[in-house]
């Protein structure tokens, strides 16, 4: 297939028709193994934030939805490279990612109420798909967890995707508070 002037290999390339696919740098995993199951569970996310930034008028948290959205792709690199692979070539998750994540928390909650109750998932569209976002990353989190138990991964991966669902809740807020709609408490029933 030719794109662009480039030649780019076809979509289909068969090696995965037998229940196995490729990892950076070459070696072959069932595609059921817990180490697939995690950044398939990211690259999940990642298209659930696609999904959002179609429906934002915000320029500012697409913007930083962009930016997650590039991070994932480093954090699915990631976790698609074998343990020898990742000390070389690949793009790694640091620290300093984390901490620009607290910040920008920081920044957003300044903007909001103070939480007084649970926060049911809603609002508008794109505060209900940021809720939504944030779902499927404390699940990657969770496959993540899993993966970390009986390999080794980059450790500033877990802090990052912790971190990554508490900052789309505060932006599920962010876009329901500048779209008039509100956070939906949550009360228990007598």
């Amino acid at each position: 297939m030719e794109v662009g002037g480039r030649f780019l290999a076809r979509i289909y390339t068969r090696t995965g028709d037998k229940g196995e696919t490729g990892l950076v740098g070459g070696a072959r995993i069932p595609k059921d193994s817990l180490r697939v199951d995690a950044y398939g569970s990211v690259d999940e996310l990642n298209s659930v934030l696609g999904i959002a930034r179609s429906f934002l008028n915000d320029r500012e948290l697409d913007d930083l939805l962009a930016e997650l959205q590039e991070d994932l792709f480093v954090v699915g690199s990631d976790l698609a490279s074998t343990a020898d692979h990742q000390q070389r070539n690949v793009p790694r998750i640091t620290s300093e990612k984390i901490a620009t994540m607290e910040r920008t928390i920081d920044k957003f909650e300044a903007e909001l109420s103070p939480l007084k109750a649970f926060i049911l998932p809603g609002g508008g569209v794109v505060g209900s798909l940021l809720h939504n976002a944030r779902t499927v990353a404390r699940r990657a989190e969770r496959r993540i967890v899993t993966l970390s138990r009986s390999e080794r991964i980059n450790e500033q991966m877990l802090p990052y995707m912790n971190r990554l669902s508490d900052l789309l809740f505060v932006m599920a807020r962010v876009a329901n508070h500048r779209e008039n709609k509100g956070d939906i408490e949550w009360h228990a029933k007598q």
